[in-house]
Order: structure tokens, then C-alpha cells, then sequence
């Protein structure tokens, strides 16, 4: 089984990218402090975004 061929693994993959969108207005300079906590539900995604890639597949996830 591929990586584009799990559910799982393709709704990690999009996990990740909206993880990645939601960090990178807070990089920005002179952003407001409101933007910079968007950073907190961007890791959450990534991270289970991670999550989910890893585990889509059989055996030990690494």
C-alpha cells in the first residue's frame, strides 16, 4: 500500500500543509498577538498530521 492510496495517510498530508499555512503568519515581523497563538493550533496539526502518516501504514510505526 502506497502513501496517496491510505485515507489516513492523505488526510495527514493535508493536516500538515494547513499545519504549515497556519504558522507563517506569525514568522511575519509586526504581527499582531492574536496571529501568534495561530502557531499553537498549527503544531497541533502537524503534529497529528505526523501522527497520522506515520501510523497509516502496518507494522512499527518509526
Amino acid at each position: 500500500m502506497g502513501l496517496l492510496s491510505s485515507r489516513n495517510a492523505l488526510i495527514g498530508v493535508v493536516l500538515m500543509l494547513v499545519g504549515t499555512v497556519a504558522m507563517l503568519p506569525a514568522a511575519l515581523p509586526n504581527t499582531a498577538q492574536i496571529t501568534s497563538y495561530a502557531v499553537l493550533a498549527g503544531a497541533a496539526a502537524i503534529v497529528l498530521g505526523t501522527w497520522m502518516v506515520g501510523t497509516s501504514e502496518g507494522g512499527r510505526p518509526v
